[in-house]
């Protein structure tokens, strides 16, 4: 039986990833640089880090600056622009529902993430919230989710974690927990449960429940 989650932010309970790549290529821009959405965004899935690096290298500008005009340019992006996925309200009131617990672990800072559940309406729903600021090791090391699983007393057996990149496939997998990826695009490792809808994961975990 799932009971719980742990869910990743960016690109998974939020669709972000359309402001993000939107400003880092207004960054680049404005830099002189010229990269195409869809490559952006490519490398942002892989992660935001890597994304900056890659960038400053292929456009041969200074990561600092490409950072500096990326936060300028994402900081004016209000939280209402990003919803919630179909059907991430519906999974997340269900694991409330069944007296069990959703959690966070994501490389977003403490802010934005409060500002985006704020908005949306879903601070209620999560018990326990991980974010960068709290200092823990980057996915796909798994320190976040060993801390998340402590503080909120999850049992890993009835615990999923859920992202849309490959880090956070890993990072569940080396914590112990069953793993679920969310998106469409290729990854170099086995997720436990590929999902390209919210709705999927819902009915599969209702399934499971046998209810």
């Amino acid at each position: 039986m799932f009971r719980n989650i742990i869910w990743d932010v960016d690109g998974t309970l939020f669709d972000t990833y359309p402001a993000i790549v939107e400003s880092f290529r207004a960054a680049v821009s404005d830099l002189g640089g010229d990269v195409s959405l869809e490559t952006i965004e490519g490398l942002a899935k892989i992660s935001l880090t890597h994304c900056l690096a890659a960038l400053a290298d292929r456009c041969g500008l200074s990561e600092a600056d490409i950072e500096r005009g990326f936060k300028e340019h994402y900081g004016s992006v209000a939280a209402g622009e990003s919803p919630p996925f179909p059907g991430v309200m519906r999974l997340c009131q269900y694991i409330e529902e069944i007296g069990g617990q959703n959690a966070i672990v994501t490389h977003r800072g403490r802010a934005g993430t409060a500002e985006l559940l704020d908005t949306h309406g879903m601070t209620a729903y999560f018990t326990g919230v991980i974010v960068r600021d709290d200092g823990y090791a980057r996915k796909p090391d798994p320190e976040a989710f060993e801390a998340v699983i402590e503080k909120c007393g999850l049992k890993r057996e009835e615990t999923l974690a859920v992202g849309d990149r490959e880090i956070d496939v890993i990072a569940g997998q080396r914590a112990g927990l069953f793993s679920c990826y969310f998106g469409s695009d290729p990854i170099d490792v086995e997720a436990d449960l590929t999902i390209s809808e919210m709705d999927d994961l819902y009915e599969y975990i209702v399934k499971e429940n046998g209810r």
